[in-house]
């Protein structure tokens, strides 16, 4: 990567990151399940201008039901019940190793030995959060979260098993993003409707100021369209094995900025355990080893030569 490159991928993984407490900052006062729908009623304005995916109704409405209106419920429901950003940041990570597990069950995809090995770090890691968080956040906070990191990497093996689905090499998932978040407003705000009751909701539209303004401008104009335009141009010049571990800069700089701004330290058994989980997602992300190089013409096989059978990579 270039140094102008690296230092995009860590301010798109800065934006993701201190997201977590623009989230929290703006909705004090507004039901979180409302809020998701407005955050997503704004990002899908940009089918305006974001072609169609690649990819049938199905696909776009496994990915907008899972992706993002189970992620994003789940979670902004585990802020609101208590859980600080920074803590939420660390925990949603484990939506890579839940995507390992997801693949392995639903498209029979057998793990390599670094991502198994990935997979029990990350949940030692998980259990030492869940286990030593201290009373700091609910129990119920904390299992919410998780289920979020699951609706994540269930809505991760609906996309992978479509296969590519962007209209344009440089769109990326930047279209199947904005085209399934159509599904969303419509059910959150029913599920809102049933859980936080209308008054809630009126109360909420009533509360909706400047802060909840630009924290769903930042939640739905600078992480999710910028942001993913910005990751997904440096996915298509650069190695992925290059530019995803910058995404584990986000879970830092959120406990630094709800450190900094919110007056939220996590304890020593979050940070710990957190520190375990980013480990077991570093590790489930390292590149296999390189493919052996084409063979030079020189030591290409004979043609009067008849080749044994093929062996199968192990």
């Amino acid at each position: 990567m270039t140094r102008r490159d690296m230092l995009l991928a860590a301010a798109v993984a800065s934006l993701w990151g201190f997201n977590f407490v623009v989230i929290s900052w703006g909705m004090e006062g507004i039901p979180p399940l409302f809020f998701v729908a407005v955050r997503f009623a704004l990002v899908a304005l940009a089918v305006i201008v974001v072609p169609r995916p690649l990819a049938g109704w199905k696909t776009v409405v496994g990915v907008g039901l899972f992706m993002s209106l189970g992620q994003f419920a789940l979670l902004y429901t585990s802020i609101a019940l208590g859980l600080q950003p920074g803590v939420a940041a660390l925990l949603l990570q484990a939506q890579v190793v839940l995507t390992i597990v997801v693949a392995a069950l639903a498209l029979r995809e057998r793990p390599t030995r670094m991502q198994a090995i990935g997979v029990l770090v990350g949940t030692v890691g998980l259990g030492i959060v869940a286990l030593g968080r201290g009373g700091d956040a609910p129990a119920l906070a904390v299992v919410l979260c998780l289920l979020a990191a699951l609706s994540w990497a269930i809505g991760n093996v609906i996309s992978r098993r479509a296969g590519p689905v962007a209209p344009a090499k440089r769109l990326g998932a930047l279209s199947l993003t904005v085209w399934s978040s159509l599904v969303v407003p419509l059910p959150a705000l029913g599920l809102s409707m049933l859980f936080e009751g209308p008054d809630a909701i009126a109360a909420g539209i009533a509360a909706f100021g400047w802060r909840p303004i630009l924290s769903t401008l930042y939640t739905a104009g600078l992480c999710t369209l910028v942001g993913y335009a910005i990751f997904n141009a440096l996915l298509a010049r650069n190695r992925s094995a290059s530019v995803v571990p910058w995404v584990l800069l986000a879970p830092v700089v959120a406990m630094a900025s709800a450190a900094l701004l919110l007056g939220q330290v996590p304890n020593v058994w979050e940070t710990a355990g957190g520190l375990v989980l980013v480990a077991g997602v570093f590790v489930a992300n390292a590149p296999g080893p390189r493919a052996k190089p084409p063979a030079s013409p020189q030591s290409a096989p004979r043609a009067d030569i008849v080749p044994g059978p093929a062996r199968r990579a192990p």
